[in-house]
């Protein structure tokens, strides 16, 4: 049922559905409540061996193109931040018109990586991007909220993350979640350049004055 309402249902059907979901006396309680669930339910779900390769393409692909539209752009762009901090040719595709999206990937293809990011309501640009860079023969992976996602079938791996409704917005906690153990785990299979790319930064970010100084 909920999969249902969190398909189809606009935002504004969304609220007075969910009004009898939420303790309006404690609203702060109830929404962190939520997101512990849906963490846990992530982590019995998650699939080691999923996640492991997804872990193999990334570090192995020659460029990689990240697409998350909507709600997923905050997460396409965590994804890429770290990314084009651990490795070369980290592209991040955001909200733009249906044929901006395909100029920008229009070079992907064997060897490449595309990511498909979006939770219900799902991105029908983002799914349309996967396919051209599965037509264009790139390996596609998905991340997404379950196998009743318009990626399956089209994505080569699917890692999945809990997304479910709270309120007028989905929760994306346990996606970012997802997402941070991406970047950890790429980092670590990695160790020896990273701490190499993070002492140059540290030095370049000190020289032109990035951060505050941790003393004054």
């Amino acid at each position: 049922l909920q999969e249902m309402i969190r398909n189809r249902l606009t935002s504004v059907q969304r609220i007075e559905v969910a009004k009898d979901m939420i303790d309006d006396t404690d609203i702060v309680r109830s929404v962190m409540n939520s997101d512990i669930q849906n963490l846990q339910a992530t982590l019995e779900i998650l699939e080691e061996n999923s996640f492991n390769e997804c872990i193999d393409s990334i570090i192995e692909a020659n460029n990689i193109f990240i697409v998350g539209m909507r709600t997923s752009t905050s997460l396409a762009t965590l994804l890429g931040l770290y990314l084009n901090l651990l490795r070369n040719n980290v592209n991040v595709i955001h909200d733009v018109g249906a044929s901006e999206i395909y100029e920008q990937i229009i070079r992907i293809g064997k060897g490449d990586l595309f990511v498909g990011i979006s939770f219900p309501r799902y991105s029908s640009h983002t799914v349309d991007a996967m396919q051209f860079a599965k037509k264009m023969g790139a390996k596609a992976i998905a991340i997404t909220d379950s196998a009743a996602s318009p990626f399956e079938g089209i994505a080569d791996l699917s890692l999945h993350a809990k997304s479910d409704m709270v309120s007028f917005l989905d929760s994306l906690v346990a996606p970012m979640s997802l997402i941070n153990a991406i970047i950890v785990a790429v980092g670590i299979r990695n160790k020896e350049n990273v701490s190499q790319t993070f002492e140059r930064l540290e030095r370049i970010w000190q020289e032109h004055d990035v951060y505050e100084p941790a003393e004054r």
